[in-house]
């Protein structure tokens, strides 16, 4: 085992990063500077959990929008897993590959997990909020994929629709 990535805190530095997006275009989260983003950090593609958040998501990405914010996902799928789920679940906001979890790591989104008694690394459900000039506002780790939207929105003070 690894040891584990250090979590971010609010006024960090938010690491940069490069990574294909479903269609295999790459995304920079320094194209992302001068506004508002919200990087979620989610196991697997069309998994009943996953489906569930990035639905929340979809469905709330006008309210997020209205208040500065853009949304974009990441996970260890790759670009192809990515598309489909993207095209099943009609999602309007980029996701991006990041097969070798190294970006996931630099977030502290990757480490040891615990299921049913076994323990492995994976992916640690996560959510960064990053302001206009690239500092993380908002780190939350072991987030639940039902709610966590909802929960979010609170937090940021952003109404629903």
């Amino acid at each position: 085992m690894t040891v584990p990535a250090t979590r971010l805190n609010a006024g960090d530095t938010a690491p940069d990063f490069t990574l294909p997006d479903a269609n295999g275009e790459e995304l920079s989260l320094s194209s992302l500077l001068g506004k508002k983003a919200i990087v979620y950090f989610y196991p697997a593609a069309s998994t009943p959990g996953c489906t569930k958040q990035a639905c929340d998501f979809r469905d709330s990405l006008a309210s997020l929008a209205a208040a500065g914010f853009q949304v974009v996902g990441i996970s260890p799928d790759a670009p192809a897993k990515l598309a489909t789920f993207t095209a099943q679940e009609e999602l309007t906001f980029p996701l991006l590959a990041d097969e070798d979890h190294a970006v996931a790591e630099a977030y502290g989104a990757w480490g040891e997990k615990k299921n049913y008694g076994r323990t492995y690394e994976g992916l640690i459900r996560s959510t960064i909020v990053i302001d206009e000039a690239g500092k993380v506002e908002l780190a939350q780790y072991n987030v639940r994929a039902t709610g966590h939207v909802a929960k979010l929105r609170r937090d940021l003070g952003v109404e629903s629709e």
